[in-house]
């Protein structure tokens, strides 16, 4: 019977030590949730833009249905664009572009309201401002400042100011 001998396992990478430090803080955790539930609600929103605005805008506008508002670049021009680009047109798709803005103003206007409202939720009332007494150290420096104004002598009057300075003037004259 054959004996295996069991090496010792290889040690794991720096960098594979590095990267589960980085996925294991808490930022990289709570942006992967934030990330999985923005694509959840971005379903929700793409079906709300798609199965009842859209037709309610469509409606409103005449009937049309902008996911059938396309140019046709080249090819047969069909009615519909599924029908084009089964016959292999190439299109540009106004409308799929159309529904794709609506539906992103949709998603910020959404986000922005829940933001306010998760902001709000953590907002820390403000704290009054009240009659804080000076700490030790602002005590014991307008003591310095007190004691160095004592000490020093007076400064001199100063000079009559229609009395030149004595020596050259700094800047140059008339002629």
């Amino acid at each position: 019977m054959a004996q295996f001998e069991l090496k010792a396992l290889p040690q794991r990478p720096a960098w594979l030590q590095e990267f589960q430090a980085f996925i294991m803080r808490g930022n990289v955790i709570d942006l992967a949730v934030g990330i999985i539930i923005g694509a959840a609600f971005t379903t929700i929103v793409s079906s709300l833009v798609k199965d009842i605005l859209t037709p309610i805008l469509g409606l409103v506008a005449g009937g049309i249905d902008f996911s059938n508002i396309f140019i046709t670049l080249k090819g047969q021009h069909e009615p519909t664009l599924a029908a084009a680009q089964k016959a292999g047109a190439v299109t540009l798709n106004v409308g799929v572009f159309l529904n794709a803005v609506i539906n992103f103003l949709i998603v910020s206007f959404a986000i922005f309201w829940l933001v306010k409202f998760i902001s709000r939720l953590y907002r820390k009332p403000e704290v009054a401002p009240t009659d804080v007494a000076p700490s030790a150290t602002e005590v014991l420096l307008a003591e310095i400042r007190d004691l160095l104004a004592e000490s020093r002598p007076p400064l001199p009057e100063p000079a009559d100011a229609a009395t030149p300075l004595s020596g050259p003037s700094p800047v140059p004259g008339p002629g």
